[in-house]
């Protein structure tokens, strides 16, 4: 077995939605909702995936390529401020190996008639298994899917 190794990195990725804070909270505490653009699930049927939106709630995931492996997400919410503040930490797991570690917030600021959110993740890499940049891009893929879901879906979404 080779030396167990760590990367320990921080990003912060940025977006401003054309909608109010209060529209881009519920679309991360409403399960079909979040579904759609975190995962990909158009119609918000994702089976497996697990919502319990509060302080101690839990987020699951599971999934991957046909015949290829399997990703597990697993979070706990620590921190939330409706309307303001998501705080959760995670662990990836790649089959039975665990990929990362992490402590990700999100934080919603009232810019005009819009949101700027500012989302900040600080991550421990384990054992070459996953790196930074690559949660990054995967992070900002989810945030670009949550800003598509805000300018198509009606203010009552």
């Amino acid at each position: 077995m080779t030396d167990p190794t760590v990367i320990h990195a921080t990003f912060v990725l940025e977006r401003t939605y054309a909608a109010p804070p209060a529209r881009v909270f519920a679309a991360w505490s409403d399960r079909d909702t979040k579904a759609r653009w975190f995962l990909g699930a158009e119609d918000g049927a994702a089976p497996g995936y697990e919502l319990d939106f509060r302080v101690g709630g839990r987020e699951a995931a599971r999934g991957g390529p046909e015949g290829g492996p399997t990703y597990t997400y697993e979070a706990r919410f620590r921190d939330i401020v409706p309307d303001r503040r998501i705080v959760s930490t995670y662990e990836m797991h790649l089959d039975d190996a665990r990929i990362s570690v992490s402590v990700a917030t999100v934080e919603l600021r009232g810019d005009g008639d819009g949101t700027r959110l500012v989302f900040t993740e600080q991550g421990a890499y384990l054992d070459g298994l996953d790196e930074p940049g690559q949660r990054e891009e995967g992070v900002s893929s989810q945030l670009d899917a949550l800003g598509a879901l805000l300018e198509r879906a009606p203010a009552s979404a």
